[in-house]
């Protein structure tokens, strides 16, 4: 007998607001006809996050491999494991086997924590998660700004380095450089964006306002049918330009109001996947330390590595938030892995 697939994404969300209803997992294994283990595993999955993984026995690099890696190390300061042994024409080791060898010979700089959540901030990411459990997340549109620089983000530029080797001097420029604020939202496996606010223009709530209008609303929201428009959730974060009430009252008269602008809960980037969209167009245009000399070239840089992420890496990014509602519930508020 084949193997049978895998639950789908449709099935998931299905699964996630039985539960809701209170259905127990051997109803919802009878509703979508699938095996009462499969269901059984994957809310025990989303329960408890990723398993750890099983050590397995690390690949042995030779005497000679070792060498290049060491050097590859030194020409490429603050490069990742994975660039470094690509240098090296050395394929097939696991990140963790990497990490391991490389930590004998170099080092790297730990990213710092999050801030602490206090009690009302759990309280109110429980909230949230319950109020949404039942939401077709197909249907929400997630935004979010991010501001790229010529230089790459403060404290950003981390990788590994060789033991006694000094980090590169990464030279500030006398004004800072400046940087490029970007938009952009998701939704399903769509990208709507990225869209590059006016350099110099600095947000509160009439300059976002206007900047959705000739972006967002013009280039993109007009041409969705009605249909679309009438089941679309729009979801920002509470930063001061967009939870103001001249905002909210501008959105309300596009259409965007009451059900169909998510609130949102505080501290909570965790749960917004545009952020893991941000992280993927920041791990490209930055790689092997990349800085740019205007910025022109660092929005180009953007612009390309956003029409390299395909439909399905954003369809896994908007299907993964059943999972993080679940996840937020079980940590009773706490922050979740992205």
């Amino acid at each position: 007998m084949g193997q049978k697939k895998d639950l789908t994404g449709s099935e998931k969300s299905k699964i996630v607001r039985y539960l809701a209803e209170g259905c127990s997992s051997l109803k919802i294994a009878k509703l979508l006809k699938r095996d009462h283990r499969t269901i059984k595993r994957f809310i025990l999955n989303s329960q408890q996050g990723r398993k750890k993984r099983v050590d397995k026995p690390r690949r042995k690099l030779t005497a000679h491999e070792l060498r290049k890696v060491k050097r590859a190390a030194a020409k490429m300061p603050l490069a990742t494991s994975l660039a470094i042994f690509q240098s090296c024409n050395i394929t097939g080791v696991p990140k963790s086997t990497r990490c391991a060898i490389l930590r004998d010979m170099a080092k790297v700089r730990k990213a710092e924590r999050r801030p602490p959540l206090n009690k009302t901030h759990k309280l109110k990411r429980q909230d949230w998660a319950k109020k949404y459990l039942k939401t077709d997340f197909s249907k929400v549109l997630w935004t979010d700004e991010m501001r790229v620089s010529l230089d790459g983000p403060d404290g950003w530029a981390r990788g590994w380095i060789g033991k006694g080797q000094r980090a590169p001097v990464r030279l500030r420029r006398q004004q800072g450089g400046g940087g490029v604020l970007v938009w952009a939202g998701i939704i399903k496996d769509e990208l709507v964006g990225p869209f590059r606010v006016e350099d110099g223009v600095k947000l509160n709530s009439q300059s976002y306002c206007q900047f959705l209008e000739d972006t967002f609303f013009k280039q993109w929201y007009r041409k969705k049918s009605a249909s679309f428009k009438k089941n679309m959730i729009f979801m920002q974060d509470n930063a001061p330009s967009h939870a103001s009430k001249y905002s909210t009252a501008w959105l309300a008269r596009k259409g965007i109001k009451e059900e169909k602008l998510m609130t949102w809960p505080p501290c909570s980037p965790d749960l917004n996947p545009i952020e893991n969209l941000w992280s993927i167009i920041k791990c490209e245009i930055y790689k092997e330390g990349k800085r740019y000399t205007s910025l022109n070239s660092v929005w180009e840089a953007v612009v390309a590595a956003a029409r390299n992420v395909d439909g399905e890496q954003i369809k896994t990014l908007t299907e993964s938030m059943d999972g993080r509602l679940l996840s937020v519930l079980a940590k009773k508020g706490g922050y979740i892995g992205r």
